[in-house]
């Protein structure tokens, strides 16, 4: 015979599940969030914005894509940097067409290629592609562009994402690019690149870029405030080094953003908000 609780113990329960539900809810936020950083740039003096869109995944944010476009306008950028996994390779990417629409009216847009636009197939890869440069939006496939901003020059430099060597793409691999874009950067203007792989900077700390750029990582997926950055991220496994936010070394800066996926993932975000990065060089 199943023995009842006692009263107290009945409510230590209910305290417990009311504790859990406190801090299990307020991690399934998925609302986007916007993060700022400003970075003291030694070769710039007047200031630059980018903002900087990764892992989009065709997710939906609004109406026509405007809780996303609003919140981009109100940012009032100088360029847009999109590193990768802006299209899906298993999701319709028209809520990504309406994004891209939207912000090349407007905006300077830099794209390089990530992993889930490589894993497309052939004809989705070059269509999106080609939707790109229809709008004006500049692919860098191993490729520096000198821009001319606020009366600023920086070297925006962009490579491929690994996975599409020797897939689609018939250009050198990550690794070539990289030193190809390098040596295009070797005057004197701050120089940055983008890059959708964090996982390779001890690669990117061997050359001569101020700010790389990067996303992939989701954040780590799982994280747990003020303990854990990130339980899972591909390519570095479990308690990723570079989930998300800002890393330093040797004089180079990353900033590895967690991203805009959300419905598009197989396991919710946790107390990981998807976010509209924003950089303030100064």
């Amino acid at each position: 015979m199943k023995q009842e609780l006692s009263p107290k113990k009945k409510k230590i329960r209910r305290i417990v599940l009311l504790l859990l539900l406190a801090c299990v809810i307020p991690g399934l936020d998925q609302r986007m969030i916007i993060r700022h950083y400003e970075l003291d740039a030694e070769k710039i003096t007047n200031p630059v914005r980018i903002v900087l869109i990764t892992d989009l995944h065709s997710c939906r944010y609004g109406k026509n894509q405007e809780t996303l476009l609003n919140a981009i306008d109100e940012q009032h950028p100088d360029i847009i940097a999109l590193a990768g996994d802006i299209f899906d390779d298993e999701r319709s990417n028209k809520l990504t067409e309406t994004v891209i629409t939207g912000i090349s009216e407007k905006y300077p847009c830099y794209y390089v290629t990530g992993n889930h636009e490589c894993w497309s197939t052939t004809d989705s890869f070059f269509h999106d592609i080609e939707f790109l440069k229809e709008h004006d939006v500049h692919v860098l496939s191993g490729e520096t562009e000198i821009l001319e901003i606020n009366q600023e020059k920086i070297n925006l430099c962009g490579v491929d994402d690994p996975d599409g060597h020797g897939y689609f793409l018939t250009k050198d691999t990550t690794e070539h690019q990289l030193q190809t874009v390098n040596t295009l950067c070797q005057n004197g203007n701050y120089s940055v690149l983008l890059s959708h792989r964090p996982e390779l900077f001890s690669e990117y700390q061997k050359l001569d870029f101020d700010l790389v750029l990067c996303g992939h990582a989701h954040g780590g997926q799982w994280r747990i405030p003020f303990l854990l950055n990130g339980l899972y991220a591909p390519n570095q496994g479990f308690f990723p080094k570079f989930a998300g936010g800002l890393y330093q070394e040797n004089n180079v800066t990353m900033i590895v953003s967690r991203g805009l996926a959300r419905e598009s993932t197989k396991v919710p975000r946790f107390y990981n908000r998807p976010e509209l990065v924003v950089i303030d060089l100064q």
